[in-house]
């Protein structure tokens, strides 16, 4: 009971830590208003957390994609190539819109606060890593051309983060509707030059 209080507090801490952030920016706000915002003391925020920064890590690592997308990975692959990359590609845009105020938090500031840059990158690294290990299995299994799997996952990463980041900017090309389109016609295009 205690574990799921102690979670309860810190989730409450880390959403208005975000929204709060989102708005006036990560110097911008102080704990005390962060703690405030929560229904907090000052106090509990140090007890959970240590720090502003660390706060921002924990946020950074309960709404960034890294563990999501090692699940689809470790279980959900059916090593077709066309159908693996759509599933890859939609969940990862389904975590990142939903994580989108966050995602803009890290963009915003990542290179003001000392280390926070390295310390988010670890979620796209991971995802790179998955996609490297895919791609090599796929053209060890000859369901791909010859390829550098790493330079493959590269591009096939940038590709949807071009993507989710246009999306998160309000680009008016990607309304709910077209973008699933336009995910479906980057997959299929992708898989065509990979295809033997």
């Amino acid at each position: 009971m205690a574990s799921n209080r102690k979670q309860d507090t810190t989730e409450k801490i880390i959403t208005a830590a975000i929204d709060l952030f989102s708005k006036n920016g990560y110097n911008g706000v102080t704990t005390e208003e962060i703690a405030k915002e929560a229904g907090f003391s000052e106090k509990t925020l140090f007890r959970h957390f240590q720090s502003k920064q660390n706060l921002l890590e924990q946020a950074i690592d309960r709404y960034h994609y890294a563990e999501e997308m090692r699940a689809i990975f470790d279980s959900k692959l059916t090593w077709n190539l066309k159908e693996d990359l759509l599933l890859i590609s939609q969940n990862y845009h389904r975590i990142m819109h939903r994580n989108r105020k966050m995602l803009r938090i890290i963009m915003k500031i990542g290179e003001n606060v000392p280390g926070l840059h390295q310390y988010s990158h670890r979620h796209p690294q991971a995802l790179k890593e998955f996609l490297t290990n895919y791609f090599a299995e796929m053209r060890n299994r000859k369901k791909t051309v010859p390829i550098d799997a790493e330079e493959i996952a590269i591009t096939f990463l940038y590709m949807n983060f071009g993507l989710a980041h246009g999306r998160m900017n309000g680009d008016p090309a990607f309304t709910d509707e077209r973008f699933a389109k336009l995910i479906e016609e980057s997959i299929a295009l992708f898989t065509r030059g990979l295809t033997p």
